[in-house]
């Protein structure tokens, strides 16, 4: 038993704190800012392929989610922990799953939706039930379904970073490929991208139009990786939920759409980035491995639906955040059996 563990009273005895005594160099702080640091990558790429307004759109959205934590727990009487990241990944998942050509002020708005309503106003970290991030996204596709769904912009092709900076023209605007996959299929994004070899090599990269941090699996990839080795996440729910939506979308995505390209369904969206980053949240997904993996396989499916379905090309949103007010019940359809005999029995 560590010293730590022990505390002397005023009779010179010993106390015993209730175990378990788990003793970890892990810290919250240290969690987040590792994911902060894992978020960087697709950052400085989607720079590059679109032009610092992405640099500006991330730094609003964080600095919004700071400031309205700060202000939210100052208001709410409780202890301020801006510096322990958590407002910060929120900012930049935030910028990561809107679209590059948005107008500056939309990420504040997002910001206040996503810290003080989705967050602070259910109790603060740890009692969200809904994933911070996705909330205010869906606020903001819901109060400007136009700007969040035609503010994209076309990758930089000729190599020079400087295409169309200092030109007077700030960005060329394009469709998504599942936007593309939704109207006109997997003709119309040949049409659009190529051949499907190029295409694979391109959008694995992050070479296509997207949302902010969406866009390359390749950088997502590594980062998740990273997460996965340092043991801050299990690849229950991700892994799941890819092969889940490969799978679906290869079954039922029928010939005009997805059939035989599980792959495209894979890279054309935000499937690695909510995979990663989102659907694995401590707060808003189970514990228990058996209940990550059935976590993972309905986000899957549902993303699924919702784009071959739904109205709306993308899906990975909605289905974490439908499935987000589950959890409580994956806990406890899933909780550990006990070998401690109850109180009570054999009587």
């Amino acid at each position: 038993m560590e010293k730590s563990e022990l505390t002397e009273t005023g009779s010179g005895l010993l106390a015993v704190s209730v175990s378990p005594h788990v003793k970890s160099g892990e810290s919250v702080e240290k969690i987040m800012w590792t994911v902060v640091g894992c978020l960087i990558p697709p950052l400085v790429l989607s720079i590059f392929l679109f032009g610092f307004q992405t640099l500006l759109i991330t730094l609003i959205s964080v600095g919004s989610c700071v400031a309205t934590e700060a202000i939210s727990q100052k208001l709410l009487h409780r202890p301020i922990t801006i510096k322990d990241g958590s407002a910060v990944i929120t900012g930049m998942l935030l910028a990561y799953i809107i679209p590059p050509g948005v107008p500056y002020w939309m990420p504040i708005l997002g910001g206040v939706m996503s810290i003080y309503v989705a967050k602070h106003l259910l109790g603060g970290i740890g009692f969200n039930i809904f994933n911070p991030a996705l909330i205010g996204r869906a606020f903001l596709v819901a109060t400007f379904p136009v700007a969040m769904t035609s503010a994209w912009l076309a990758p930089i092709r000729d190599g020079s970073v400087f295409k169309y900076m200092g030109s007077g023209v700030d960005a060329v605007s394009t469709a998504t490929p599942l936007f593309i996959l939704k109207h006109y299929g997997i003709a119309g994004l040949i049409d659009k991208f190529g051949s499907l070899s190029s295409m694979y090599g391109n959008f694995f990269i992050g070479w296509r139009p997207g949302c902010i941090g969406e866009t390359s699996a390749l950088l997502l990839l590594l980062g998740g990786i990273y997460l996965l080795y340092k043991g801050y996440i299990t690849w229950h729910i991700p892994v799941s939920m890819i092969v889940t939506i490969g799978f679906l979308t290869w079954a039922f995505g029928g010939e005009k759409l997805f059939t035989g390209q599980p792959l495209i369904a894979v890279l054309s969206g935000g499937v690695v980035l909510g995979a990663f980053y989102m659907a694995t949240d401590y707060v808003t997904s189970p514990t228990q491995r058996s209940a990550k993996l059935l976590f993972g396989v309905c986000i899957g499916a549902l993303t699924v639906l919702i784009r071959l379905k739904g109205g709306y090309p993308e899906g990975v949103c909605y289905a974490i955040l439908l499935m987000n007010p589950l959890t409580p019940a994956f806990e406890q359809w899933f909780r550990p059996k006990r070998f401690a005999p109850q109180k009570g029995a054999g009587k």
